[in-house]
């Protein structure tokens, strides 16, 4: 018997504008993410990632296919047939600061949606907040202060909070760790780790970093121009990459230069071993 994949995506088209002047940022995507799984989209700026994130959460509304989630079309709905079903899928961006309301303490930024939800109880939302900020790894002393008392990452563990507040089956991670430095990418992803290992959370993440990728999905579709590359599992994606713009994100990925914030001596280390061995395999390609 074969299980229907939790989120599948059938030959998703999204146009912006209309008629000869519509732009096409998403072509024929297809894909699916079973429950409890990852997947990971990833290419350059511009590839149509973000695209999809938003209209998977319907941000937007997709030109043509089917975006299902858990049998039902999200692609077809209309705003009020979504309103019960919205939690269920949920985003957290890639600006940590400008996606969360200035005005309003970490505790009822989190507290939010379960209003929106039609939780009615102030003091089942309070203490549900708090505990959801503690897992998360912020302090009791964190729940009062606002947004810009916090710094990028812990601005992250804030909106990860916020997003499981409304007890969705999927969490979308649109770049989730790109506006973060190296170190504090690297506890942001231990978070999400951690989450989904505790709660069985489903999983797509969009990035431009294959390391993000590699540490964060066990599937990996890559796009370019708003089309599949090729996709499948991570690690056999990463170590064997079969199209050109793969090996060339792969390259771009391991690149020093590209990284913000500071280097372990390991890091830098694994940086030049597997520059060294990319270098290796291209030379005995022309050889051959």
């Amino acid at each position: 018997m074969t299980t229907r994949p939790l989120l599948e995506v059938r030959h998703l088209v999204v146009e912006y504008g209309t008629g000869e002047h519509a732009y096409r940022a998403v072509d024929d995507v297809s894909f699916s993410v079973p429950a409890g799984g990852s997947l990971a989209i990833v290419g350059e700026s511009g590839s149509g990632k973000s695209t999809i994130a938003k209209a998977l959460v319907r941000l937007l509304k997709p030109t043509a296919g089917e975006v299902l989630l858990d049998g039902t079309d999200l692609a077809v709905l209309g705003s009020r047939e979504l309103r019960p079903i919205r939690h269920r899928i949920q985003m957290v961006f890639q600006d940590p600061y400008g996606s969360l309301d200035p005005h309003l303490s970490a505790r009822d930024i989190v507290a939010e949606p379960m209003a929106a939800r039609g939780e009615r109880s102030k003091a089942v939302r309070r203490k549900r907040a708090a505990e959801l900020i503690d897992q998360v790894g912020l302090p009791t002393s964190a729940l009062e202060r606002k947004p810009h008392e916090f710094s990028g990452g812990q601005r992250q563990r804030i909106g990860i909070a916020r997003a499981l507040a409304s007890e969705p089956d999927v969490l979308v991670l649109d770049e989730a760790t790109s506006a973060l430095d190296v170190s504090v990418q690297a506890q942001i992803l231990g978070v999400l780790d951690a989450l989904r290992r505790d709660t069985g959370l489903t999983y797509l993440a969009i990035s431009h970093n294959l390391g993000v990728v590699r540490a964060l999905s066990e599937n990996v579709l890559v796009l370019r121009s708003g089309k599949v590359v090729e996709q499948g599992p991570t690690e056999e994606i990463l170590a064997n990459p079969q199209e050109p713009y793969t090996r060339m994100l792969r390259r771009s990925a391991l690149e020093p230069t590209t990284m913000t914030g500071l280097k372990p001596r390991e890091m830098v280390r694994g940086i030049a071993a597997a520059r060294a061995a990319e270098n290796a395999a291209a030379a005995a390609a022309v050889v051959a």
